[in-house]
């Protein structure tokens, strides 16, 4: 396993556990507790966790995994939701794609549709994700509008009062949320208030809403709302929703597709 991988599965153990004993992550890792406790000093130099004797701990109870460190958790899932989201966007049409590692993955099977291979523009795209602009910006179909704002190193995106000022001058087809949580009384929900206050402006841009969230993302609420469960046209998620919890949303008003 490369040092980077071991990171990033590092961290995520850490994220889920809020607490890591050097032996433990050894033993998980299948590395040698030399091995760990070198990379608990160096994630510790970065200031991505808290050395403590023994092991290491998170900053805090909020703590949001940077995205360049998250692994491919739910990996076939999110590319399976991912390319549904991107057969309901249509040749030609005005998209929205906020940031995340299941919109990334839709920006993805964008770029692969056949049908959009061509065009003046095949498709407009409108982000405040960076790394999703990176990924298309090579796509000379497509049409990539980023919002100013200021860069969220967390994951990528642009945030503050200078993405408002493009948002509030572009209307769009369609808006994909990648979110941290949502619920059918609460709403979809972001880490942070400003990430979640971009997403919104996309959203009230919108004539469809989307959430793409993998099943471990439902009934579950985050501290930033973004906008409620009857905002949202469609849920696109994996076969693994529970029936009951895909009814609470279907009674919400919400379309519900499980792929």
């Amino acid at each position: 396993m490369s040092r980077d991988a071991r990171w990033k599965a590092l961290l995520e153990l850490l994220v889920e556990r809020g607490r890591l004993d050097v032996e433990e992550a050894a033993t998980e890792l299948a590395v040698s507790a030399a091995t760990i406790r070198r990379d608990f000093d160096q994630l510790a130099e970065q200031q991505m966790l808290v050395r403590t004797r023994g092991g290491a701990v998170v900053h805090g109870v909020s703590y949001e995994l940077p995205l360049r460190y998250k692994t491919a958790r739910h990996a076939s899932e999110k590319q399976r939701i991912a390319r549904a989201v991107a057969g309901l966007v249509a040749p030609g049409e005005a998209v929205g794609l906020t940031g995340g590692t299941t919109t990334t993955e839709v920006a993805r099977a964008l770029a692969v549709r056949a049908d959009l291979a061509t065009g003046s523009p095949a498709l407009t795209v409108v982000t405040n994700a960076l790394n999703i602009a990176n990924e298309l910006a090579v796509r000379p179909q497509f049409k990539i509008v980023v919002t100013g704002g200021v860069a969220r190193p967390q994951s990528y995106e642009l945030i503050g009062p200078l993405a408002d000022g493009v948002l509030g001058q572009i209307t769009l087809d369609l808006a994909v949320l990648g979110v941290v949580a949502f619920d059918a009384a609460h709403g979809a929900a972001a880490h942070d208030e400003a990430e979640a206050a971009i997403n919104r402006l996309l959203c009230e841009r919108a004539e469809r809403v989307v959430v793409a969230a993998d099943s471990s993302k439902l009934e579950q609420r985050a501290f930033a709302r973004i906008c409620a469960a009857e905002d949202v046209d469609t849920l696109v998620t994996d076969a693994a929703v529970a029936p009951e919890t895909a009814h609470r949303f279907e009674e919400a008003g919400i379309r519900v597709l499980a792929v």
